[in-house]
Protein backbone atom coordinates (compact mmCIF):
# COMPACT_ATOMS: atom_id res chain seq x y z
CA UNK A 1 0.00 0.00 0.00
CA UNK A 2 1.31 3.63 -1.00
CA UNK A 3 1.03 6.15 1.53
CA UNK A 4 1.14 9.74 0.99
CA UNK A 5 1.47 13.10 2.78
CA UNK A 6 1.47 16.93 1.73
CA UNK A 7 3.77 18.86 3.65
CA UNK A 8 2.72 22.26 4.31
CA UNK A 9 4.97 23.90 1.80
CA UNK A 10 3.10 21.81 -0.84
CA UNK A 11 6.08 19.17 -1.05
CA UNK A 12 4.69 15.55 -1.45
CA UNK A 13 6.33 12.61 -0.08
CA UNK A 14 4.78 8.49 -1.14
CA UNK A 15 6.24 5.52 0.38
CA UNK A 16 5.50 2.25 -0.18
CA UNK A 17 6.73 -0.17 2.74
CA UNK A 18 7.87 -3.72 1.18
CA UNK A 19 8.59 -5.66 4.31
CA UNK A 20 10.28 -9.01 2.39
CA UNK A 21 13.09 -6.91 1.74
CA UNK A 22 16.49 -5.76 3.36
CA UNK A 23 16.99 -2.41 0.98
CA UNK A 24 15.71 1.08 1.22
CA UNK A 25 15.52 3.52 -2.25
CA UNK A 26 14.68 7.00 -1.57
CA UNK A 27 14.06 9.23 -4.48
CA UNK A 28 14.06 13.00 -5.01
CA UNK A 29 12.13 13.73 -8.01
CA UNK A 30 11.88 17.19 -9.68
CA UNK A 31 9.74 18.54 -12.41
CA UNK A 32 11.68 20.06 -14.53
CA UNK A 33 14.14 18.95 -17.60
CA UNK A 34 15.02 20.46 -20.27
CA UNK A 35 11.28 21.08 -21.47
CA UNK A 36 11.85 23.87 -19.05
CA UNK A 37 14.88 25.63 -20.65
CA UNK A 38 15.44 27.87 -23.22
CA UNK A 39 17.55 28.48 -26.33
CA UNK A 40 19.75 30.54 -23.66
CA UNK A 41 20.36 28.24 -20.92
CA UNK A 42 19.54 24.78 -21.93
CA UNK A 43 21.51 21.66 -20.87
CA UNK A 44 21.24 22.97 -16.98
CA UNK A 45 19.05 20.73 -15.65
CA UNK A 46 21.22 18.32 -16.65
CA UNK A 47 24.53 20.20 -15.33
CA UNK A 48 22.85 21.37 -12.24
CA UNK A 49 22.22 17.29 -11.77
CA UNK A 50 26.26 16.89 -11.96
CA UNK A 51 26.61 19.76 -10.00
CA UNK A 52 24.71 18.62 -6.76
CA UNK A 53 27.16 15.71 -6.20
CA UNK A 54 30.19 17.73 -6.42
CA UNK A 55 30.01 19.15 -2.86
CA UNK A 56 28.48 21.09 -0.19
CA UNK A 57 29.18 23.57 2.51
CA UNK A 58 30.07 21.04 4.80
CA UNK A 59 30.57 17.99 2.50
CA UNK A 60 33.53 17.43 -0.30
CA UNK A 61 32.75 15.48 -3.86
CA UNK A 62 34.49 12.78 -2.20
CA UNK A 63 33.03 12.82 1.04
CA UNK A 64 29.67 12.28 -0.64
CA UNK A 65 30.97 9.36 -2.93
CA UNK A 66 32.60 7.69 0.32
CA UNK A 67 29.67 8.04 2.54
CA UNK A 68 27.70 5.79 0.14
CA UNK A 69 30.79 3.71 -0.72
CA UNK A 70 31.44 3.11 2.88
CA UNK A 71 27.91 1.72 3.85
CA UNK A 72 27.52 -0.26 0.35
CA UNK A 73 25.05 1.50 -1.10
CA UNK A 74 24.15 3.13 -4.27
CA UNK A 75 23.87 6.69 -5.38
CA UNK A 76 22.84 8.62 -8.98
CA UNK A 77 20.46 10.90 -10.72
CA UNK A 78 18.97 11.01 -13.87
CA UNK A 79 17.76 13.94 -16.36
CA UNK A 80 14.89 13.72 -18.70
CA UNK A 81 13.08 16.32 -20.56
CA UNK A 82 10.71 16.86 -18.20
CA UNK A 83 11.76 15.82 -14.88
CA UNK A 84 14.68 15.19 -12.25
CA UNK A 85 15.49 12.45 -10.25
CA UNK A 86 18.34 12.16 -7.49
CA UNK A 87 18.14 8.66 -5.51
CA UNK A 88 19.85 6.42 -3.41
CA UNK A 89 19.47 2.45 -2.45
CA UNK A 90 21.08 1.33 1.20
CA UNK A 91 20.48 -1.27 3.24
CA UNK A 92 17.42 -0.65 5.81
CA UNK A 93 19.59 0.16 8.54
CA UNK A 94 20.93 3.52 6.50
CA UNK A 95 18.09 4.98 5.34
CA UNK A 96 18.43 7.84 7.83
CA UNK A 97 22.43 8.43 6.84
CA UNK A 98 21.10 8.18 2.67
CA UNK A 99 18.16 10.55 3.46
CA UNK A 100 20.49 13.16 5.67
CA UNK A 101 23.01 12.89 2.80
CA UNK A 102 20.71 13.69 -0.21
CA UNK A 103 18.99 16.56 1.72
CA UNK A 104 22.33 17.99 2.29
CA UNK A 105 23.05 17.59 -1.45
CA UNK A 106 19.53 19.29 -2.39
CA UNK A 107 19.80 22.59 -0.28
CA UNK A 108 23.37 23.08 0.48
CA UNK A 109 25.39 22.39 -2.66
CA UNK A 110 27.97 24.69 -2.63
CA UNK A 111 28.26 25.55 -6.91
CA UNK A 112 32.27 26.32 -6.01
CA UNK A 113 33.58 27.88 -9.30
CA UNK A 114 36.26 25.74 -9.20
CA UNK A 115 34.60 22.98 -9.18
CA UNK A 116 31.81 24.17 -11.95
CA UNK A 117 34.85 24.61 -14.12
CA UNK A 118 36.09 21.29 -13.93
CA UNK A 119 32.33 19.50 -14.32
CA UNK A 120 31.98 21.61 -17.26
CA UNK A 121 35.11 19.49 -18.85
CA UNK A 122 33.33 16.21 -17.91
CA UNK A 123 30.05 17.34 -19.53
CA UNK A 124 31.53 18.49 -22.44
CA UNK A 125 33.20 15.13 -22.77
CA UNK A 126 29.99 13.67 -22.31
CA UNK A 127 28.81 15.50 -25.41
CA UNK A 128 31.58 14.42 -27.50
CA UNK A 129 31.17 10.88 -25.94
CA UNK A 130 26.94 11.59 -27.15
CA UNK A 131 28.02 12.83 -30.93
CA UNK A 132 30.37 9.71 -31.28
CA UNK A 133 27.21 7.37 -30.85
CA UNK A 134 24.99 8.06 -34.03
CA UNK A 135 22.51 5.89 -32.68
CA UNK A 136 21.87 7.64 -29.92
CA UNK A 137 22.27 11.10 -31.30
CA UNK A 138 19.51 10.55 -34.09
CA UNK A 139 17.16 10.46 -31.59
CA UNK A 140 18.17 14.22 -30.80
CA UNK A 141 17.26 15.33 -34.12
CA UNK A 142 13.99 13.25 -34.36
CA UNK A 143 13.22 15.15 -31.47
CA UNK A 144 14.15 18.35 -33.24
CA UNK A 145 12.47 16.84 -36.58
CA UNK A 146 8.90 16.46 -34.47
CA UNK A 147 9.40 19.50 -32.64
CA UNK A 148 10.98 22.39 -33.86
CA UNK A 149 12.10 25.69 -31.68
CA UNK A 150 10.23 23.92 -29.12
CA UNK A 151 11.69 22.97 -25.73
CA UNK A 152 11.03 19.48 -26.04
CA UNK A 153 13.35 19.48 -29.16
CA UNK A 154 16.40 20.46 -27.24
CA UNK A 155 18.75 17.92 -26.70
CA UNK A 156 18.83 17.15 -22.84
CA UNK A 157 22.50 17.44 -22.64
CA UNK A 158 22.24 20.64 -24.02
CA UNK A 159 25.93 22.33 -25.97
CA UNK A 160 29.34 23.91 -25.34
CA UNK A 161 28.57 27.01 -25.54
CA UNK A 162 25.71 26.80 -23.06
CA UNK A 163 27.40 25.36 -20.57
CA UNK A 164 30.56 27.95 -21.13
CA UNK A 165 27.72 30.78 -20.04
CA UNK A 166 27.14 29.18 -16.73
CA UNK A 167 27.54 30.50 -13.69
CA UNK A 168 27.49 29.73 -9.61
CA UNK A 169 24.38 32.57 -9.38
CA UNK A 170 23.01 30.82 -12.81
CA UNK A 171 22.25 27.65 -11.04
CA UNK A 172 20.64 29.09 -7.94
CA UNK A 173 18.45 31.42 -9.84
CA UNK A 174 17.26 28.21 -11.82
CA UNK A 175 16.48 26.47 -8.51
CA UNK A 176 14.78 29.19 -7.19
CA UNK A 177 12.79 29.13 -10.37
CA UNK A 178 12.03 25.51 -10.55
CA UNK A 179 12.55 23.72 -7.33
CA UNK A 180 10.18 24.99 -5.35
CA UNK A 181 8.22 22.37 -3.23
CA UNK A 182 4.52 21.75 -5.12
CA UNK A 183 7.21 20.65 -8.04
CA UNK A 184 9.23 18.50 -5.49
CA UNK A 185 8.01 14.46 -4.46
CA UNK A 186 10.32 12.41 -2.22
CA UNK A 187 9.52 8.75 -3.03
CA UNK A 188 10.23 6.22 -0.94
CA UNK A 189 10.01 2.27 -0.98
CA UNK A 190 11.38 -0.84 0.66
CA UNK A 191 11.76 -2.03 4.23
CA UNK A 192 10.21 1.12 6.28
CA UNK A 193 8.12 2.35 8.02
CA UNK A 194 5.27 5.04 8.24
CA UNK A 195 7.11 7.16 11.18
CA UNK A 196 9.90 7.19 8.02
CA UNK A 197 7.67 10.05 6.31
CA UNK A 198 7.64 12.41 9.55
CA UNK A 199 11.96 12.55 9.52
CA UNK A 200 11.68 13.13 5.24
CA UNK A 201 9.16 16.08 6.19
CA UNK A 202 11.79 17.38 9.19
CA UNK A 203 14.51 18.11 6.07
CA UNK A 204 11.75 18.53 3.38
CA UNK A 205 8.45 19.92 4.90
CA UNK A 206 9.59 23.84 5.43
CA UNK A 207 11.63 25.53 2.92
CA UNK A 208 10.01 28.09 0.57
CA UNK A 209 9.98 29.51 -2.82
CA UNK A 210 7.89 32.66 -4.25
CA UNK A 211 8.84 32.56 -7.61
CA UNK A 212 5.86 31.62 -9.95
CA UNK A 213 6.71 29.05 -12.15
CA UNK A 214 6.22 29.47 -15.79
CA UNK A 215 3.42 27.43 -17.93
CA UNK A 216 4.69 25.06 -20.56
CA UNK A 217 3.68 25.73 -23.86
CA UNK A 218 1.93 22.87 -25.63
CA UNK A 219 3.99 21.67 -28.68
CA UNK A 220 2.83 21.27 -32.34
CA UNK A 221 4.15 17.56 -33.53
CA UNK A 222 5.88 18.53 -36.90
CA UNK A 223 6.00 16.12 -39.88
CA UNK A 224 10.01 17.56 -40.55
CA UNK A 225 12.80 15.34 -41.73
CA UNK A 226 16.61 16.06 -40.76
CA UNK A 227 19.59 14.50 -42.52
CA UNK A 228 23.32 14.67 -41.34
CA UNK A 229 26.11 13.69 -43.16
CA UNK A 230 28.49 11.92 -41.24
CA UNK A 231 30.92 9.41 -41.77
CA UNK A 232 29.94 6.25 -40.02
CA UNK A 233 29.75 2.21 -40.58
CA UNK A 234 25.99 2.38 -40.76
CA UNK A 235 23.09 4.64 -41.86
CA UNK A 236 20.88 5.37 -39.20
CA UNK A 237 17.10 6.06 -39.07
CA UNK A 238 14.37 7.19 -37.21
CA UNK A 239 10.88 7.38 -38.07
CA UNK A 240 8.66 9.60 -35.34
CA UNK A 241 4.96 9.61 -35.40
CA UNK A 242 2.67 11.67 -33.07
CA UNK A 243 1.55 9.74 -29.87
CA UNK A 244 -0.53 10.20 -26.57
CA UNK A 245 0.69 11.93 -23.19
CA UNK A 246 0.92 10.36 -19.83
CA UNK A 247 -2.36 9.00 -18.64
CA UNK A 248 -3.81 9.03 -21.93
CA UNK A 249 -7.39 6.63 -22.02
CA UNK A 250 -5.79 4.51 -25.18
CA UNK A 251 -1.98 4.28 -23.46
CA UNK A 252 -2.40 1.34 -22.80
CA UNK A 253 -3.74 0.36 -26.25
CA UNK A 254 -0.78 2.41 -28.01
CA UNK A 255 1.90 0.05 -25.56
CA UNK A 256 0.25 -2.93 -27.12
CA UNK A 257 0.26 -1.29 -30.59
CA UNK A 258 3.41 -0.56 -30.20
CA UNK A 259 5.04 -3.73 -28.82
CA UNK A 260 3.51 -5.36 -31.62
CA UNK A 261 4.94 -2.73 -34.15
CA UNK A 262 8.36 -3.37 -33.07
CA UNK A 263 8.77 -3.99 -29.39
CA UNK A 264 9.77 -7.42 -28.79
CA UNK A 265 11.72 -9.87 -30.86
CA UNK A 266 8.67 -11.16 -32.17
CA UNK A 267 7.65 -7.69 -33.60
CA UNK A 268 6.71 -7.46 -36.93
CA UNK A 269 9.69 -5.06 -37.51
CA UNK A 270 11.91 -7.59 -36.22
CA UNK A 271 10.39 -10.41 -38.06
CA UNK A 272 10.39 -8.69 -40.90
CA UNK A 273 13.65 -6.53 -41.30
CA UNK A 274 16.06 -8.76 -39.90
CA UNK A 275 14.65 -12.24 -39.66
CA UNK A 276 13.23 -12.65 -42.86
CA UNK A 277 15.63 -9.37 -44.96
CA UNK A 278 18.60 -9.10 -42.67
CA UNK A 279 18.39 -5.78 -43.47
CA UNK A 280 19.75 -4.67 -39.81
CA UNK A 281 20.96 -6.05 -36.60
CA UNK A 282 18.84 -3.18 -34.56
CA UNK A 283 15.19 -2.68 -34.91
CA UNK A 284 12.71 -1.56 -32.58
CA UNK A 285 9.89 0.65 -31.47
CA UNK A 286 9.07 2.90 -28.23
CA UNK A 287 6.68 5.03 -27.12
CA UNK A 288 8.04 8.44 -24.90
CA UNK A 289 4.86 10.01 -23.42
CA UNK A 290 5.57 13.63 -22.01
CA UNK A 291 2.69 15.68 -20.13
CA UNK A 292 0.79 16.66 -22.80
CA UNK A 293 2.28 15.11 -25.84
CA UNK A 294 3.86 11.76 -26.97
CA UNK A 295 5.92 10.48 -29.71
CA UNK A 296 6.07 6.84 -31.17
CA UNK A 297 9.37 6.05 -32.35
CA UNK A 298 11.15 3.71 -34.83
CA UNK A 299 14.66 3.04 -34.93
CA UNK A 300 17.11 0.71 -37.47
CA UNK A 301 20.51 1.30 -38.55
CA UNK A 302 21.78 -0.31 -42.00
CA UNK A 303 24.68 -0.30 -44.58
CA UNK A 304 23.90 3.28 -46.29
CA UNK A 305 23.49 1.05 -49.50
CA UNK A 306 20.36 -0.29 -47.97
CA UNK A 307 18.93 2.70 -46.33
CA UNK A 308 16.39 2.96 -48.89
CA UNK A 309 15.01 -0.68 -48.61
CA UNK A 310 14.80 -0.19 -45.04
CA UNK A 311 12.80 2.70 -45.05
CA UNK A 312 10.24 0.65 -47.89
CA UNK A 313 10.29 -2.35 -45.70
CA UNK A 314 9.79 0.03 -42.54
CA UNK A 315 6.93 1.81 -44.41
CA UNK A 316 5.15 -1.33 -45.59
CA UNK A 317 5.13 -2.83 -42.32
CA UNK A 318 3.38 0.10 -40.98
CA UNK A 319 1.21 0.43 -44.01
CA UNK A 320 0.33 -3.38 -43.36
CA UNK A 321 -0.39 -2.71 -39.67
CA UNK A 322 -2.98 -0.01 -40.45
CA UNK A 323 -4.70 -1.29 -43.01
CA UNK A 324 -5.40 -4.68 -41.12
CA UNK A 325 -4.98 -4.01 -37.95
CA UNK A 326 -3.81 -6.69 -35.21
CA UNK A 327 -4.99 -10.40 -35.38
CA UNK A 328 -6.37 -11.84 -31.99
CA UNK A 329 -3.26 -14.05 -31.68
CA UNK A 330 -1.25 -10.79 -31.54
CA UNK A 331 -3.33 -9.02 -29.18
CA UNK A 332 -3.46 -11.87 -27.15
CA UNK A 333 0.12 -12.69 -26.39
CA UNK A 334 0.93 -8.43 -26.39
CA UNK A 335 -1.85 -8.31 -23.24
CA UNK A 336 0.41 -11.59 -21.71
CA UNK A 337 3.28 -10.00 -22.53
CA UNK A 338 2.61 -6.15 -20.91
CA UNK A 339 1.29 -7.91 -18.16
CA UNK A 340 3.88 -9.92 -17.27
CA UNK A 341 6.74 -7.47 -18.13
CA UNK A 342 4.44 -4.90 -15.30
CA UNK A 343 4.66 -7.32 -12.88
CA UNK A 344 8.45 -8.12 -12.99
CA UNK A 345 9.62 -4.69 -13.05
CA UNK A 346 7.86 -4.31 -9.98
CA UNK A 347 9.98 -6.54 -7.98
CA UNK A 348 12.94 -4.17 -7.03
CA UNK A 349 12.51 -1.24 -4.50
CA UNK A 350 14.22 0.71 -7.36
CA UNK A 351 11.43 0.23 -9.82
CA UNK A 352 8.71 0.92 -6.81
CA UNK A 353 10.19 4.00 -5.83
CA UNK A 354 10.37 5.54 -9.76
CA UNK A 355 7.22 4.07 -10.23
CA UNK A 356 5.73 5.78 -7.54
CA UNK A 357 7.56 8.99 -8.05
CA UNK A 358 6.87 9.28 -11.35
CA UNK A 359 2.92 8.65 -11.06
CA UNK A 360 3.16 11.22 -8.03
CA UNK A 361 4.96 13.66 -10.02
CA UNK A 362 3.02 13.55 -13.53
CA UNK A 363 -0.03 12.71 -12.62
CA UNK A 364 -0.78 12.87 -8.60
CA UNK A 365 -2.25 9.74 -8.31
CA UNK A 366 -1.61 6.21 -7.95
CA UNK A 367 -3.04 3.26 -9.96
CA UNK A 368 -2.60 -0.22 -8.49
CA UNK A 369 -1.13 -3.42 -10.19
CA UNK A 370 -4.67 -5.22 -10.31
CA UNK A 371 -6.34 -1.50 -11.29
CA UNK A 372 -3.54 -1.95 -14.94
CA UNK A 373 -3.52 -5.43 -15.41
CA UNK A 374 -7.89 -4.49 -15.56
CA UNK A 375 -6.62 -1.41 -17.79
CA UNK A 376 -5.00 -3.83 -20.31
CA UNK A 377 -7.54 -6.62 -20.30
CA UNK A 378 -9.91 -3.94 -21.55
CA UNK A 379 -7.52 -3.71 -24.46
CA UNK A 380 -10.17 -4.60 -27.90
CA UNK A 381 -9.41 -4.39 -31.53
CA UNK A 382 -11.87 -1.27 -31.46
CA UNK A 383 -9.28 1.00 -28.68
CA UNK A 384 -6.45 -0.35 -30.65
CA UNK A 385 -8.03 0.86 -34.41
CA UNK A 386 -8.77 4.64 -32.49
CA UNK A 387 -5.31 4.78 -31.96
CA UNK A 388 -3.90 3.92 -35.34
CA UNK A 389 -6.49 6.43 -36.66
CA UNK A 390 -5.08 9.21 -34.79
CA UNK A 391 -0.86 7.98 -35.23
CA UNK A 392 -0.73 7.20 -38.40
CA UNK A 393 -3.14 9.62 -39.58
CA UNK A 394 -0.14 12.62 -40.39
CA UNK A 395 3.09 12.70 -42.11
CA UNK A 396 5.78 11.77 -39.28
CA UNK A 397 9.32 13.02 -39.16
CA UNK A 398 11.71 11.64 -39.61
CA UNK A 399 15.89 12.04 -38.57
CA UNK A 400 18.60 10.23 -40.70
CA UNK A 401 22.26 9.93 -40.47
CA UNK A 402 24.31 8.64 -42.70
CA UNK A 403 27.86 9.02 -44.51
CA UNK A 404 27.62 11.05 -47.63
CA UNK A 405 26.65 9.48 -51.16
CA UNK A 406 29.59 9.67 -53.22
Amino acid sequence: MIEKHTSKNGLRIVLEKIPAVRSVTIGIWVLTGSRNETDVNNGISHFLEHMFFKGTKTRTATDIAEAFDSIGGQVNAFTSKEYTCFYAKVLDTHKEHALDILADMFFNSAFDPDEMEREKKVVFEEIKMYEDTPDDIVHDLLARASYGEHPLGYPILGTEAHLNSFQPQTLKDYIQAYYTPENVVVSVAGNVESDFITKIDSYFGSYESKVQRPLLDKPIFLGNTIERHKETEQAHLCIGYNGLPIGADNVYSLIILNNVLGGSMSSRLFQEVREKRGLAYSVFSYHSSFMDSGILTIYSGTGKEQLPLLKETIDQTVATLVENGLTDKELRNSKEQLKGSLMLSLESTNSRMSRNGKNELLLKHHRTLDDMIQEIDAVSHASIQQVIDATFNAEPSMAVIAPKIK
